[in-house]
């Protein structure tokens, strides 16, 4: 249900800021959507351990299905991006209680990586049919119908884990909920996002209060978990180096990442002109890659160091967003599958290592949280960069209609995306239109690569310091042979 769902809506979204006319909101469409997840996975997580993973999976699966088909039903924007909101909430559940469940089952790191590819692969295989779907449904029937595409799968879903899930659960926990922390925490973050998804539309002031608001309350939020018996995001964690350089990573890598996934359907769309179901198929290349570089872990590890592996993810990655970064507005679409295929290889890579390594780098009573914890970091980086990509696509679109002097309207920027409405623009001005578009996703895409420069440089400073510690373990070795 992610996969199909992370494709079919970046499919999707030309036709529905078309019907809705949103585009100025297509930010919101995507950031609430992470916004639910990042809030609530950690929340999950200690659900889990009071009520057990089986029965917080279901209900986090039932709310995934309830904002998937009051998606269906929406009749405007604000009603979509409600529904969308709900729906996250139900995904933040959906993608961290698995691995918690995998860190349980697969004790040994080698077995479980090889366990992480073929999740990668079922992930990948959705997504493949994801595009090809989404695609088909918005050309032939409605963009309605992505969403209730969910339903009857994640039902299955519900059955199928109540029928064939029979691992033992571990005690559940018994110590009082953190009731004031996961409020708080609530509370913080979406003030946060908020403020940031505001920049650009509203009074600085309010930004800066909603700002400031979330800061002070994170702060009560962190002493307040000093306190408890069972804080929602224990201090202890924000002391541990390896553990915070594999956050760091996340952070970067999958705030990059976003910008590919949500924008290369839109630019074939709206710069190639291609039709929905040829501009989702930009995603093919990168989940069949995605599959590929989970799968190469495990034998990397075998002559790499772990730091090693994740920097041929960040390198491939790197290579990925220099394509777009130097491609024109008349770039051949070949060169949208070149730049998927190795975004998909790179991010599976990336994913494989780390979230291994996050366990092994977590203390024993704390994998679950560390887990649902990375999870966390990377919807919020997501939520934050598509925010701050939304800022830069309608911060181009506005001065390209200014610009224009009043022959280009941003009525006639939300058809362009869309192939089925193209023919009712007047063909002079398409040119100029795509020119205005282009400069939007071309300054997404140098903002992606440089996240990624940075996650290199992150990355060559721990491999050192893991070299280190490497050369330390192996004289202590010796040292104690030679006693």
């Amino acid at each position: 249900m992610g996969g199909l769902d992370n494709t079919i809506i970046n499919t999707a979204l030309p036709a529905i800021i078309s019907d809705l006319h949103g585009i100025e909101l297509i930010g919101w469409i995507v950031a609430v959507f992470l916004l639910g997840t990042a809030v609530s996975t950690p929340l999950w997580s200690k659900l889990g351990e009071h009520i057990g993973n089986k029965k917080s999976y279901q209900l986090a699966a039932s709310f995934f299905v309830i904002g998937s088909f009051l998606q269906g039903m929406s009749p405007n924007i604000i009603f979509l991006i409600c529904a969308r909101t709900l729906m996250g909430i139900g995904n933040g559940g959906m993608i961290s209680l698995p691995y918690i469940i995998y860190a349980r089952m697969y004790s040994n790191p080698r077995k479980r990586m090889q366990v992480l590819g073929f999740v990668s692969a079922s992930y990948s295989m959705a997504t493949i049919i994801g595009p090809l779907v989404g695609g088909y449904i918005v050309d032939t029937f409605s963009w309605h119908w992505v969403f209730y595409l969910n339903v009857p799968i994640g039902l299955i879903s519900i059955f199928f884990v109540q029928m064939y899930y029979r691992m033992e659960e571990q005690k559940h926990q018994t110590s009082p909920v953190d009731y004031a922390g996961a409020a708080l925490m609530t509370v913080g973050l979406v003030a946060l996002l908020t403020g940031i998804e505001f920049i650009g539309t509203v009074n600085w002031l309010i930004v800066a209060g909603l700002t400031g608001f979330a800061v002070i309350v994170l702060i009560i939020m962190f002493r307040n978990e000093d306190r408890v018996t069972d804080p929602i995001i224990p201090s202890r964690l924000f002391r541990n180096r390896p553990l915070m350089i594999d956050f760091a990573l996340f952070t970067l890598i999958w705030g990059a990442f976003i910008g590919f996934l949500i924008y290369s359907p839109m630019w074939a769309q709206g710069l190639l002109g291609t039709s929905a179901l040829i501009g989702g198929a930009t995603q093919i290349p990168g989940s069949v890659t995605d599959f590929l570089g989970s799968g190469t872990v495990a034998p990397m590890r075998r002559f790499l160091t772990p730091q090693r592996v994740v920097a041929v993810g960040i390198l491939t990655l790197i290579i990925s967003f220099a394509l777009l970064v130097f491609a024109g507005v008349k770039t051949p679409y070949w060169i949208l599958l070149i730049a998927g295929a190795f975004e998909g290889f790179g991010n599976g890579a990336c994913f494989n290592e780390l979230q291994i390594k996050v366990q092994q780098d977590a203390d024993m009573q704390d994998v679950p949280i560390a887990t649902s914890f990375s999870f966390l970091i990377r919807m919020l980086s997501q939520t934050f960069t598509a925010s701050i990509f939304g800022i830069i696509l309608n911060h181009a679109l506005k001065n390209g209609v200014i610009q224009s002097g009043g022959r280009i309207t941003m009525q006639m920027m939300n058809k362009l995306s869309d192939a089925t409405n193209i023919g009712g623009l007047p063909q002079n001005l398409i040119p100029q239109m795509r020119a205005i578009l282009f400069n939007g996703l071309h300054n997404i895409m140098v903002l992606s690569l440089g996240l990624m420069l940075i996650s290199l440089a992150i990355n060559v400073w721990a491999q050192k310091l893991e070299h280190e510690k490497y050369q330390l373990k192996n004289s202590e070795a010796a040292q104690t042979t030679e006693n």
